[in-house]
């Protein structure tokens, strides 16, 4: 007689993010998750009681990447800078479930003790706890756009598209090939400034 497969929280999110990965936040179900799983749908509920609840440990587990631990010296530039590129390198390797958290921080755990982490940071390098807020608003407002869209890849490559109409837009054509690189770099650029903007403001 054939066993069950045993089933684990940590197995159980494994496959509902690979779900997410291939198919998108909407391919995503219970019924799909227990056949990619070998089990019948039922058995899932001793694990997890709804769908939004199995988004947010998938969630979960996705922000523990986020690293936060340059606020820990003291120094709220490198811990900001740090925050936002890991932020941004968790996104990118799940793009089909960031609509999903950018809804915010809800009671997720991983999202809290990280904005805790931040907020205290910044208050402790003397900025005001609205100010701190502020801040950490504005950066969750630079990861998540850019984690939402890509501007290279919105361009056309056919570069009569462009020509003659567009006259200052004429290389705009070979965008699309080095989408990923100007996107990386576009974010390093606004985040820079974002920074630097700061620190013209910092609290005496």
């Amino acid at each position: 007689m054939p066993r069950s497969p045993i089933l684990s929280a940590s197995r159980i999110r494994t496959a509902a993010l690979h779900i997410i990965d291939r198919d998108g936040l909407d391919g995503l179900s219970m019924r799909k998750l227990a056949s990619e799983l070998g089990v019948q749908a039922a058995s899932l509920y001793g694990h997890v009681s709804t769908k939004d609840d199995l988004l947010h440990d998938v969630a979960a587990g996705i922000l523990e990447k986020v690293d936060v631990s340059g606020f820990e010296g003291g120094d709220w530039r490198q811990g900001l800078l740090s925050c936002a590129r890991s932020y941004r390198a968790a996104l990118a390797a799940h793009p089909n479930i960031v609509p999903f958290l950018a809804y915010g921080p809800a009671h997720r755990e991983a999202s809290l003790r990280r904005l805790d982490v931040v907020h205290g940071g910044l208050v402790s390098a003397g900025w005001s706890r609205r100010e701190a807020t502020m801040i950490a608003a504005s950066l969750m407002y630079l990861v998540f756009g850019a984690a939402l869209s890509s501007f290279s890849s919105g361009f056309s490559e056919d570069q009569t598209f462009y020509q003659d109409r567009y006259p200052n837009l004429d290389k705009a054509h070979l965008l699309p090939a080095v989408a990923r690189e100007l996107d990386h770099d576009s974010f390093e650029l606004a985040l820079t400034a974002f920074v630097t903007g700061l620190e013209a403001r910092v609290p005496g």
